[in-house]
């Protein structure tokens, strides 16, 4: 009986222990679920400031540094707990950035239209002024003689082809004049004889002193002068073959020439060849017929027009350059022969959508634009982005003509956005860094201030983004 008494007192003690473990267990377990329950319930707000983001507070107001409007900081519920109605409505305009008249003045949000054009790539020069070839002439000596009158005495001076630039003495020019003379008066002595021959052999005299005077240089009306007269000239005027201006002079008065012999050299100058050296890379982007705008120094900038005649098919492997021809007007002479100019070639690339460069935010694997869809309210377009010439880019995908797009504060519009999100967390998902954890909320958001700036920036995607749940 003793021993009894002696094993059931332990064994009493020991169940008593267990069942107040137990009860203080599942009183603890109980507790505890009440205590998550009040989490759940209660979910805390926080706003901040998407121009200084490490100002965080729990009620809403104004920045106290910049003076903007706080905006929300979205937090998701516990324990993979459904989405309240106004946070599911909230995360389908996770994309969208709704900002103030106020905000967009403190933010510097400009817009500009998307317009359909062309892109034209502009292609820089440098060019001498050369004559015209088409356009010079050489004034010489149709028959020996002596040159007793020079109507035209420096080099420079502008002459005519009405106007004889000079007087030449030829004992061979007077006896064919003279020979002219005698045939003209045979012919009209032989014209009434009635055997034909005669007659017709009259004027074969005539044609044949004709040609001679002609290939001396003496023109129609100059022979039927002579016919007039009834007499030989001593001189004979000499005339140029165009008019313009004197480049070169080679004979002075009283001289004597030989038959062939250059008096001068005139040039046009109301037309001139600009010619250009193009770099070898940007030579394919050169074409026969395009326009170039000409600039001269010595003109103070003064614009001029010309077109490209020909390429010419030489490489210069000193410069690796080609050369280009440009036919231009040149009213008033003001272009003057070897004169440098500088040159630009406007060439066409290709036509599309124009935005301006800034509209566009480059992460390296994406091109994101944020159009404004009403007075205020921006969504993001991933874009795809064609040729860029200086400040204007062409987008061949992901806008249309006449949207609006940011050309000015789209990082700072891409900052709120992503505050909006949840402190980065789409962020970090394209970044392929490691989502934050609750204590380092703070820390991440302090990162993403727009002042710190924007290298390793990514634009949240335009689709939906989920909210981030607890664990």
């Amino acid at each position: 009986m003793a021993l009894n008494k002696k094993i059931a007192i332990p064994l009493v003690v020991i169940i008593l222990a267990l069942v107040a473990g137990g009860g203080w267990f599942v009183w603890q377990h109980k507790g505890h679920d009440h205590a998550a329950e009040g989490t759940v319930a209660q979910v805390k707000q926080l706003f901040t400031c998407s121009m200084h983001p490490f100002i965080i507070k729990d009620k809403p107001g104004t920045c106290p540094i910049c003076g903007m409007e706080l905006i929300k900081k979205i937090e998701g519920t516990t324990h993979g707990g459904p989405l309240t109605p106004e946070q599911k409505q909230q995360a389908e305009m996770l994309g969208h950035v709704s900002m103030s008249a106020n905000q967009r003045i403190m933010a510097n949000v400009a817009t500009a239209e998307a317009k359909q054009g062309t892109l034209s790539r502009e292609i820089n020069a440098v060019g001498i002024v050369q004559f015209d070839q088409s356009r010079q002439a050489k004034v010489t000596a149709w028959i020996a003689g002596r040159i007793d009158k020079l109507n035209v005495n420096t080099v420079g001076a502008y002459v005519s082809k009405d106007r004889p630039v000079a007087e030449v003495y030829s004992p061979d020019l007077v006896a064919t004049q003279q020979e002219y003379l005698l045939a003209v008066k045979s012919r009209d002595q032989l014209k009434n004889s009635p055997i034909p021959s005669i007659s017709q052999n009259g004027d074969g005299l005539v044609a044949s002193a004709r040609q001679r005077l002609m290939l001396f240089g003496v023109k129609e009306n100059q022979i039927v002068e002579l016919e007039k007269a009834g007499k030989p000239n001593i001189r004979l005027p000499i005339y140029t073959p165009l008019s313009g201006i004197v480049i070169e002079k080679m004979v002075q008065q009283g001289q004597y020439v030989n038959t062939g012999d250059v008096l001068f050299n005139i040039a046009d100058l109301s037309k001139v060849w600009v010619e250009i050296d193009v770099f070898e890379n940007e030579v394919p982007y050169v074409r026969v017929g395009q326009q170039v705008e000409i600039r001269s120094a010595i003109e103070h900038g003064a614009l001029f027009n010309g077109r490209i005649s020909f390429i010419y098919p030489f490489h210069d492997p000193k410069t690796h350059t080609v050369k280009a021809r440009v036919e231009m007007p040149n009213p008033g002479h003001r272009l003057k022969p070897d004169m440098f100019v500088n040159a630009v070639i406007k060439v066409p690339l290709v036509k599309g959508i124009i935005v301006p460069v800034t509209a566009v935010i480059d992460t390296g694997k994406r091109q994101v634009v944020w159009v404004e869809m009403s007075p205020g309210m921006f969504e993001p377009r991933e874009v795809r982005a064609g040729e860029r010439i200086d400040d204007k880019v062409q987008i061949l995908s992901g806008i249309k003509a006449g949207d609006k797009v940011a050309v000015s504060g789209s990082y700072l519009i891409d900052s709120e956005s992503q505050l909006k999100g949840g402190g980065g967390q789409d962020h970090s998902q394209h970044t392929g860094a490691k989502p934050e954890t609750k204590g380092q909320q703070a820390p991440a958001t302090g990162q993403q201030a727009p002042q710190g700036g924007h290298e390793g920036h990514v634009t949240p995607p335009h689709s939906k983004r989920r909210l981030k749940t607890g664990p």
